[in-house]
């Protein structure tokens, strides 16, 4: 069989309608979901398979939006998650570029310590205990900085840099450079692939981390999305009334649906990391296989 002016074997065209079939079936949660969220709750129960609204009906959107402090919420969830991957990339790289070199003394040890670290915590009571005497809790920086060194992904780094030729490194080093300039200006320019994937990582883990804000977090107008959508859905099952789900007083629409509302939170939650990953993905298995081969 021929495409264009390649012939293409039955295998190769069997392969090819798996990869659409299973995008397909990858796809149609996602926007099933965005359907539903812009539907007109009348016509809910009978969506079905349909993959168009009868109505783009945003009435789910306005009453999230329009919930208590969400908006505050999604800054002080957008902050957190710059301002922490921002952290957790600086450290991690400022960790795993002396761990790769084979000459750095102890250098076993260090990482043993490390890897001590991230299999035994001390539990929930010591960090909270921890924050509070540092002065942290119920800030901003309660949220960011207990995750800010993360040993897995020191170790991921590590590995990639030392896949790096070291005739570059040395090279450079006879010609002057520190090992600080070496490191800005030769290794993470060559290390865009784990770094992407480092920083995809805990951009996930900022944007979708709600535990600590729970613990440690009282003043609402410094709490994060999750919490507030969490006490949203919880308001919602508490008060659902007895015809199937129906929220009143939800805007230019009374009787919307908390299915409605749920898929609309849901778009609103991944929003972000569904944009961000489509320009890092290119980077991102390249950078976990590679980081995750040597030692």
């Amino acid at each position: 069989m021929k495409i264009g002016k390649k012939r293409v074997s039955l295998f190769e065209l069997g392969l090819m309608i798996s990869f659409i079939v299973f995008s397909i079936l990858v796809l149609y949660p996602f926007w099933q979901t965005l359907v539903l969220s812009f539907s007109d709750p009348n016509q809910i129960s009978g969506l079905g398979m349909n993959l168009w609204p009868e109505k783009w009906i945003p009435d789910a959107y306005q009453f999230v939006f329009g919930y208590g402090s969400i908006m505050q919420a999604y800054i002080n969830t957008i902050i957190r998650t710059v301002v922490g991957t921002f952290l957790i990339v600086s450290f991690t790289m400022l960790a795993a570029y002396p761990l790769s070199k084979r000459d750095l003394p102890y250098r076993n040890t260090i990482t043993i310590f490390f890897l001590i670290a991230m299999f035994f915590s001390g539990g929930i009571i010591p960090d909270y205990l921890l924050i509070k005497n540092l002065g942290l809790l119920n800030t901003r920086w309660a949220l960011i900085l207990p995750s800010a060194v993360n040993v897995f992904y020191i170790i991921i780094m590590r590995n990639y840099f030392m896949t790096i030729d070291k005739g570059i490194e040395e090279s450079a080093v006879m010609d002057g450079a520190n090992y600080f300039t070496v490191l800005t200006k030769i290794i993470l320019p060559l290390s865009k692939p784990v770094i992407a994937t480092i920083g995809l990582w805990a951009a996930v883990f900022h944007w979708n981390e709600w535990f600590h804000a729970l613990v440690y977090i009282q003043d609402e107008s410094k709490t994060v999305l999750q919490m507030i959508v969490r006490d949203m859905l919880t308001a919602m099952d508490l008060s659902q009334s007895a015809d199937g789900g129906a929220i009143g007083g939800a805007g230019a629409n009374e009787n919307l649906m908390q299915s409605n509302v749920r898929a609309a939170t849901v778009m609103i939650s991944i929003g972000p990391i569904i944009l961000i990953y489509p320009f890092i993905q290119k980077y991102f298995i390249k950078g976990i296989m590679i980081g995750s081969l040597k030692g």
